[in-house]
């Protein structure tokens, strides 16, 4: 184990696979000499050079179509989008391209890229550079989507996105990126499609993610202090989704309160919402509570963005609802 952060560990996967396989690229703008917009990969283009981190034009369609065609022809680009709420600017060749690449050739092409990106409020950047937008995603079949919530899961999730035969969405929170913690050393790999429980509970289940895991284990700590034993589980990956473990947990508690970051109407929790009320209805004993951001554009306004961002009591508050 090794202390680190977030950002070092998503850093030090890339570097991982960047020594294993010689087809891992990195492309993006600026993630060369600078390093990224973030940082993330700072010290890689001195590690491996101009052919494997290498600068891009400023355009999202170029980043994002050059590494489905990369991806095509067997090499594993992993395209940095400087912001999540850019990729509006190549979803064709996301949605349309790489995610059915795959069907459209009877399982004969490959499209193994990852597109990093991250996402997030709580910097001051207002409406165009703070959004969370996984949903988009997980509404494209063909498009595995990661979350990690963790600098070990940050490390593990990335490796095994990078090995995977398919184009991966990994959207990483900028408020995580300073996030530290013990990361295994080595070629560790955390499986896509396996939750964790961060916390064992008895009395009610929290299913967040990203920034909003660590909200929620920090409201899980005041609630415990009051009797109300919470458990949390992170999905770590939205596509695919571990809904056996959800559905466990839930079976256990009898009460689940999901938390993300989005906009509430469309977000994710509804996905699993519906989950749980089609498989795990006679496991519930209260309904369903979602914690979300309003639907709203992100303000500027320091106050109103921490007025918007889901916060610990008002995740407190959601649990209290169901007792």
């Amino acid at each position: 184990m090794t202390q680190m952060s977030y950002m070092e560990a998503i850093r030090d996967g890339m570097r991982v696979e960047m020594k294993r396989d010689s087809g891992v690229y990195i492309a993006g703008e600026d993630v060369a000499q600078f390093g990224g917009c973030f940082g993330v990969t700072a010290g890689l283009y001195d590690e491996f050079g101009p052919d494997r981190v290498m600068n891009t034009p400023i355009s999202e369609a170029v980043i994002v179509g050059h590494a489905v065609g990369a991806a095509a022809l067997g090499l594993r680009p992993i395209a940095e989008i400087m912001f999540v709420d850019f990729m509006g600017c190549c979803m064709d060749e996301l949605h349309n391209q790489a995610a059915k690449m795959k069907y459209m050739f009877g399982g004969k092409a490959k499209v193994p890229m990852v597109v990093r990106t991250p996402c997030g409020a709580g910097l001051g950047a207002a409406a165009q550079h703070s959004q969370c937008l996984e949903s988009w995603f997980t509404h494209i079949a063909g498009v595995k989507t990661v979350m990690p919530g963790t600098a070990a899961d940050a490390k593990g999730l990335m490796i095994a996105a990078i090995r995977d035969d398919n184009p991966v969405m990994y959207i990483e929170h900028k408020q995580l990126l300073g996030l530290t913690g013990d990361v295994p050393d080595g070629e560790y790999v955390v499986p896509l499609g396996k939750a964790d429980i961060k916390r064992e509970g008895s009395d009610v289940t929290i299913v967040a993610w990203s920034w909003m895991l660590q909200k929620s284990l920090a409201a899980a700590e005041k609630l415990a202090a009051e009797g109300i034993n919470v458990e949390v589980l992170d999905p770590r990956t939205l596509v695919p989704l571990d809904k056996d473990a959800i559905l466990k947990s839930v079976s256990k508690t009898g009460k689940l309160v999901i938390v993300h970051e989005e906009i509430k109407t469309s977000g994710f929790g509804g996905e699993i919402s519906a989950i749980v009320a089609e498989e795990g209805f006679d496991y519930l004993d209260a309904p369903i509570k979602r914690v979300a951001a309003p639907d709203t554009p992100i303000p500027f306004s320091p106050i109103l963005e921490q007025t918007f961002i889901p916060s610990e009591e008002k995740i407190i508050e959601a649990v209290k609802a169901l007792f």
